[in-house]
This record gives structure tokens, C-alpha cells and sequence, in this order.
């Protein structure tokens, strides 16, 4: 890959991270017109259909295997249960903890849960990241100075729930070693859509609400942070390597905080900021993730 073409890949891998933390903001929008189940149906409907020329230019094949599938089948009701707490979190909660908090807390329990499960083996930083972590975590909900009733609220705890259940969604899908994660996704978000269809009543839903604020944070949360945010990620990984790709990880709960402040008007809070960096190290100490790279990475 040529520098220039790097340089190109790094701005639409900054614009797929853009995409991701505004996803929130769209969700906290979204709640005051549908409930979840309508979000979860329209948004990964309209995605899947959206991914199919995607898929197409970059030659990729249809075929599934029947392993794969019953993957899937699991994957997307983790998704379906995911989606539910991520969209119940930020409606009563808000945008920018929601997207400070459940980003910075799922790598976190991803090592933990793989810790537990005996797949990663936990070293004397690792129980310092972890700590430090977990402060991090504290720091954002505000128990430093915050009354309990304040802090053991119901969404926090669904915020708590969509960190633990997105990790778990993560190692399910990546025992589907036999098809790309482009297919994998597309499989998903059909059988994802499927699954809402039963929890749905289509003739509840007030057609006659939606405005050009509606259709403007659909098409983000579908065209934008799924479609083309989830296709520069995995071709990024593909192109860049998955160590350069995860750095830009990062800028996910940033977004996420500024985007709130500015379009839904939240108050950032000087402990989400804290606690979102805390949290932040603590991943990069885990997952040994360097930020800068070296000149001499090859990228062919």
C-alpha cells in the first residue's frame, strides 16, 4: 500500500470511528420515535441490505456452512440482547456516559472473561491495568461524589449488561473461522432482524412522527456506523494489520462524549473524561496495544 493510500485509509478509519461513537447520539434520538425492538429490526434490515453490493465488488461469497450458521444463530441473539440494553441504557441514561462507559469497559471484559476461561494467561501488569481499570470505571459512574441512589440506577445497569454481553457476542463469532467476517456480519444482522420481527407490532409504530431528524439518524446508524464504519474496519484490519487497526479504537468513547455535548447538548462531566482515560490505559496495558506506530511497519 502506498503512503498516500495509507494516509487515505487512516481518514476513513477516523471517520468509521466517528460513525461508531455517534451511534449512540443516533440511538438517544432514535428511542424518542421507536422502541428497540423497532431499532434493531430497521437498522440491521437496512444494513444487510446495504452490505450486498459491498460484498459483491469485494468478490466475497454467499456461501455459509451449516457450523457457521448455528454460530450465527447464537451470535445474533447475544446481538438481539445486546442491542437491547445498549438501546434501554441510553434512552434513560445518557449518550455520552453510555458510549464512554460500555467502549472502555468491553475490552476490559473480554480479557476477564477469557482470563476465567483459562484463554489468556494474567501477568503482574495485567492485575494493574485491571485495578486501574476498575477505577476508571467508579470514576465515570461518579461514586467518588455521587449519592448511591444516584449511582445504582437501572441504566447503569444495562450499560453494564451491553459490556458484558458484546465480548461474549466477540469470542462466539470468532470460532466462525471458515467464513469472512464481512459475510459472518451480513448472516447476522438477517438473522438479528428476524429475531426482532417476533417482539415487533408493526401497526403500533408511529409512521405519521417521522421527520427528517428520524431518517437523518437512521440513515447514520445504518448506511454510516454500520455499513460503511463495520467495511473500513475489516478492511482496515485486512490492508493496515488488526495492531494499526486497533489503536483507532480509541477514538470511539471521544466521539461518543463529543458528539453528545454537541448535538444532544449533554454535560460532560469532568469524571467521564477521567475516567474514560483511565479505562483507556487500561486496555492499552492489557491488550499491549501501541498507539504509534514504527516507520518500518510493512504494510504489504
Amino acid at each position: 500500500m502506498t503512503e498516500s493510500n495509507k494516509n487515505i485509509f487512516y481518514i476513513l478509519m477516523f471517520l468509521a470511528m466517528l460513525g461508531w461513537g455517534g451511534s449512540w447520539v443516533n440511538i438517544k434520538v432514535l428511542s424518542s420515535y421507536i422502541n428497540e425492538y423497532d431499532v434493531m429490526f430497521f437498522r440491521y434490515i437496512i444494513t444487510a441490505v446495504t452490505m450486498i453490493p459491498i460484498m459483491l465488488v469485494l468478490r466475497k461469497s454467499f456461501k455459509i456452512d451449516l457450523k457457521s450458521f448455528f454460530i450465527v444463530v447464537v451470535a445474533s441473539a447475544i446481538l438481539v440482547a445486546y442491542m437491547k440494553y445498549f438501546y434501554l441504557g441510553t434512552k434513560l441514561g445518557t449518550a455520552s456516559l453510555g458510549g464512554a462507559f460500555v467502549t472502555t469497559l468491553i475490552p476490559i471484559n473480554t480479557f476477564l472473561i477469557l482470563a476465567i476461561f483459562g484463554s489468556k494467561k494474567i501477568f503482574k501488569k495485567d492485575y494493574f491495568a485491571l485495578a486501574l481499570g476498575a477505577l476508571g470505571v467508579l470514576t465515570m459512574l461518579n461514586v467518588w461524589s455521587a449519592h448511591l441512589n444516584e449511582v445504582f440506577v437501572i441504566h447503569n445497569l444495562y450499560f453494564i449488561l451491553a459490556s458484558v454481553l458484546w465480548p461474549l457476542l466477540t469470542i462466539t463469532s470468532s470460532k466462525a473461522k471458515k467464513i469472512s467476517p464481512i459475510v459472518f456480519t451480513f448472516y447476522m444482522y438477517i438473522v438479528s432482524s428476524f429475531m426482532a420481527i417476533f417482539f415487533m407490532d408493526f401497526t403500533t409504530i408511529a409512521y405519521d412522527t417521522f421527520d427528517s431528524i428520524f431518517y437523518i439518524n437512521l440513515f447514520a446508524i445504518t448506511i454510516f456506523a454500520s455499513t460503511f464504519a463495520n467495511t473500513i474496519f475489516f478492511l482496515g484490519i485486512e490492508k493496515l494489520g488488526a495492531a494499526n487497526v486497533s489503536s483507532f479504537i480509541f477514538l470511539v468513547p471521544f466521539a461518543a462524549i463529543t458528539l453528545s455535548a454537541i448535538f444532544l447538548k449533554e454535560n460532560i462531566t469532568v469524571s467521564i473524561i477521567i475516567g474514560t482515560i483511565m479505562t483507556i490505559v487500561a486496555v492499552k496495558i492489557l491488550n499491549n496495544i501501541k498507539i504509534y506506530k514504527k516507520k518500518n511497519v510493512d504494510l504489504n
